[in-house]
């Protein structure tokens, strides 16, 4: 049978490969439990047919919207999203909330119901402002997700078709070829020459041959040649195959449903989370510090307590998970309007500090839209045999079809007219070749396109101009391959054809079969550079983001457009050259190489690792199955809506139109998001952390609290409410200028250095109404909190910059939030409501002390910040 693989004969015989020229060991016992029935890899295909309702060429639209509505979309995800009165619920599960919460219910027992109700409205509205945003934010992500969703080519009412892969039931037959990501388990009814990457399920790096048969009923996972697993990929050939289990009963769905270890967190939320515990670690000191000091001073212990808990919450950053996520969202929201779409959050935050990206060449920084430029034969002349042998196995080769096929085909002959496909050798990325079997009358004949440098190493002869078939020899091979390479120099893409007559047999195609070829010519094409990339090339350079070309592609035609397009081509490495470098020295030379050609999926994950040592935040740009290994290996994986299933599903990022200039709108997105994200985080360790520290230090020295429990709860209320509006503020030229990254030493020392100046001024603000205007417990705690707030809020326009509050100017929404949060403390005294917080009305005297301090501390406050950003800022 012409149409079955050496591998499928071999699984009609019982012994299926799993590597190419070797067989599977004795099978061992399969783990039981997921089904009571034999494993569809055991059953005949008939009878797995007969057992599905189906039949080979799929089921009727009817009948799959049937399984679907009763067995669910095909999907491993078991979790479901909670009603939001739970999810509400749920919040109040925080350590600090159930803190206030306890003390809430001290006051009530102890009769202080004052103290009670305003404590539960400050956690009810703090809980609600945290829950609304972080939903809101949710969502969004989860729209955005919905529309990169994984599709897939299924047969339905004998049509090939192309549908969501949430949409297959069992009993759908699919399609696959290089580059799909296999969407449920199935089982394999027809296949050529299939090589799949099933190192998620079995952990082998190395391609799975997959060739229809049986297998044994208890054989491993790793040893099932007849069947592919859903988010496995396809390395290579082609397979028609019928979808027996779906959603949570496939093989990676009963291993996720088992998992219980959360996903490794991304470095931003490793830093976001040892930057938490720090200050929690600090805030514990603190608060027993302070609480046993109150113990001892004999002060009453509910009071002391509640103050001891307002202190932690003051110091605590909670909104900070809020801040992050609708930051984020948000920044991912405004890429969506600019054609990115983003489906890991944290990615936009990693676009931001992406210092070296790099890139495939085709469709990025050229067109993409390759043209067929000329054929010709063995001595360089016009040669339309050439021409028609190229049409010729690209008119009838099935499997990935790449840019150059569309080529060749667009300028239709009628060469095809008498020939029949007898057999095939799909293409794969390691021979970098397609071989078809043709028949015309008695004549059968081998014609191979493929890569020239891989090509002429299995020719033997040449066909000159007249038809005539000459040895070749190592001097012409030499020389066909020096004309290859000064086609590539003239920025032309080089296929070469070959062919040889094959006598009539029984048996299939193998790979020992494309060798004693005859070598008939090269086929050009040229993909022009795409002139849009020359400016996002030139602004990329501007902000600090350092281009790398990796390809598969010759280095001449890479450093070609790279010329074209004004990129400097500091250096240039190949694959061979690659190969030969350990570790460390590839760490030095990947440094100062712009074009790293010929480059194997294997050596691009070598690449991205070495950049990576050297400290760089590393981006990759793909779309290919050659890309998928490297968009998992980069810091951010970057992929385009067209790519191929298992490079879309690899990337964290996916942009709707191939442009660098769509990148670079990205990279200054991810830059404000971060910038917007650190705002918080500086503001939160000065004046947040000097007012705390302050507090602490006070309780010491005075008869009384310096600030009431509820007043301190309040005060740290109006601030996060002045915050609120962060994610939607503008960020200076200066942030968006260069690569941002998150560095803890340096938010250490502005908290050292800024909560040291926010104390200095309280000092001096305790000194003025202690001896100055020799205040009682009630004025002294209203005066600190309205001068308190004041400056954590107005602050906010000193530290949001970098060179002072003249450099950007902040949203409306942020001026409208924060302006409004201190008139709200500053007016709160002077109304009835105040009364119940423990307010008194300051006199104008205290009221003008307090506003000289003010303006006292926010112009030191600018002047620090400037000094610090000159001498401690290395972003």
């Amino acid at each position: 049978m012409a149409g079955e693989s050496l591998s499928g004969r071999a699984a009609r015989a019982g012994v299926l490969p799993t590597r190419r020229g070797g067989k599977q060991r004795r099978p061992s016992p399969k783990p039981a439990g997921k089904s009571t029935g034999p494993p569809a890899w055991s059953e005949p295909a008939e009878a797995l047919c007969e057992r599905l309702g189906t039949t080979p060429q799929g089921l009727s639209e009817d009948a799959a919207r049937a399984r679907l509505d009763s067995l669910g979309a095909n999907t491993a995800e078991a979790r479901r999203r909670h009603p939001l009165a739970l999810e509400l619920l749920q919040r109040l599960g925080n350590p600090l909330v159930l803190v206030l919460l306890v003390a809430c219910g001290v006051s009530a027992v102890v009769h202080d119901l004052t103290s009670s109700a305003i404590i539960a409205v400050i956690v009810l509205i703090s809980v609600t402002l945290d829950f609304v945003q972080e939903h809101r934010a949710n969502n969004a992500a989860e729209r955005l997700r919905s529309a990169v969703a994984l599709r897939a080519r299924v047969l339905r009412d004998g049509e090939e078709q192309e549908r969501p892969a949430v949409e297959l039931v069992p009993g759908d037959v699919v399609l696959l070829a290089a580059g799909s990501l296999v969407p449920a388990d199935a089982r394999l009814l027809e296949s050529r020459e299939l090589s799949v990457n099933e190192a998620l399920l079995t952990g082998e790096p190395y391609p799975m041959e997959k060739a229809t048969g049986l297998a044994a009923a208890d054989a491993p996972l790793a040893e099932v040649g007849n069947t592919v697993f859903a988010g496995t990929s396809v390395l290579g050939g082609t397979a028609r195959a019928l979808v027996f289990a779906t959603g949570g009963r496939t093989e990676v769905g009963s291993i996720a449903r088992g998992l219980e270890e959360p996903v490794a967190s991304t470095a931003f939320a490793r830093d976001t989370r040892r930057f938490s515990v720090m200050l929690m670690r600090l805030t514990v000191l603190m608060v027993l510090f302070v609480l046993l000091v109150n113990l001892v001073l004999e002060r009453p212990l509910l009071e002391s307590f509640l103050f001891a808990v307002a202190l932690a919450v003051g110091l605590t950053p909670e909104l900070l998970p809020m801040v992050v996520s609708v930051t984020l969202a948000r920044g991912a929201l405004r890429l969506a309007g600019q054609g990115v779409i983003v489906k890991r959050l944290s990615a936009v935050h990693d676009l931001g500090c992406m210092d070296v990206l790099c890139t495939d060449k085709t469709g990025t920084l050229t067109e993409a839209r390759i043209r067929m430029e000329r054929a010709e034969d063995a001595a360089g002349h016009p040669s339309p045999r050439v021409r028609g042998w190229a049409f010729l196995n690209s008119h009838f080769a099935t499997g990935l079809r790449s840019p150059m096929d569309a080529a060749i085909l667009d300028q239709r002959l009628e060469w095809t007219e008498g020939w029949d496909k007898q057999d095939e050798l799909p293409f794969d990325f390691e021979r970098r070749r397609v071989s078809v079997l043709l028949q015309r009358g008695a004549r059968r004949v081998l014609v191979v396109k493929g890569a020239p440098e891989a090509l002429l190493r299995l020719c033997e002869a040449r066909e000159d101009a007249d038809g005539a078939v000459r040895p070749l020899d190592p001097e012409a091979r030499e020389a066909l391959q020096a004309r290859s390479d000064a086609m590539g120099e003239e920025g032309l893409r080089v296929l070469g054809i070959a062919w040889r007559d094959e006598p009539p047999r029984a048996e299939p195609l193998t790979l020992e079969d494309e060798a004693r070829l005859v070598f008939a010519g090269f086929v050009t094409f040229l993909d022009p550079p795409k002139q849009s990339a020359r400016p996002a090339l030139d602004a990329l350079a501007r902000e600090g983001v350092a281009v790398k070309v990796v390809t598969g592609d010759n280095a001449r035609v890479a450093v070609h457009v790279c010329q074209q397009l004004g990129l400097d081509v500091r250096g240039v490495l190949s694959g061979a050259e690659l190969a030969l470098l350990d570790d460390e020295a590839l760490s030095a030379r990947a440094q100062d190489t712009t074009v790293f050609a010929r480059a194997s999926p294997a050596q691009k994950g070598r690449i991205l690792r070495a950049l990576r040592q050297r400290g760089h935040v590393v981006g990759y740009l793909g779309d290919g199955i050659n890309d998928a290994p490297s968009l998992h290996e980069a810091d951010v994986g970057i992929s385009v809506e067209g790519a191929v299933d298992v490079a879309r599903e690899a990337a964290a990022l996916l942009m709707l139109r191939q442009e660098l200039g769509v990148l670079h709108s990205g990279v200054l997105e991810g830059r404000r998001t971060f910038g917007n994200v650190m705002k918080y985080i500086r503001m939160g360790t000065s004046s947040n952390f000097g007012n705390m520290l302050s507090m602490a230090v006070a309780s010491l020295a005075l008869p009384f609290l310096p600030m009431l429990p509820i007043q301190i709860l309040l005060n740290n209320m109006l601030y996060d409410v002045s915050e609120l509006a962060i994610p939607l503020d503008t960020v200076d030229a200066a942030q968006l200028a260069r690569p941002t990254r998150w560095d803890l030493r340096f938010v250490r020392l502005y908290m050292a250095v800024f909560g040291t100046l926010s104390s200095l001024f309280d000092a001096a603000t305790f000194v003025v109404l202690l001896h100055g205007f020799r205040a009682g417990a009630p004025l002294f705690q209203t005066s600190w909190f309205m001068e308190s707030l004041t400056t954590q809020v107005l602050v906010i326009f000193i530290i949001r910059t970098r060179g002072g509050p003249g450099r950007a100017p902040p949203s409306r929404v942020l001026l409208l939030s924060s302006l409004g949060m201190v008139l709200v403390a500053n007016a709160l005294p002077f109304t009835p409501v105040g009364h119940y917080f423990g307010f008194v009305r300051p006199p104008p005297s205290v009221l003008l002390s307090l506003g000289v301090l003010v303006a006292l501390y926010l112009g030191c406050a600018a002047w620090l910040n400037r000094w610090f950003f000159r001498h401690f800022d290395t972003s």
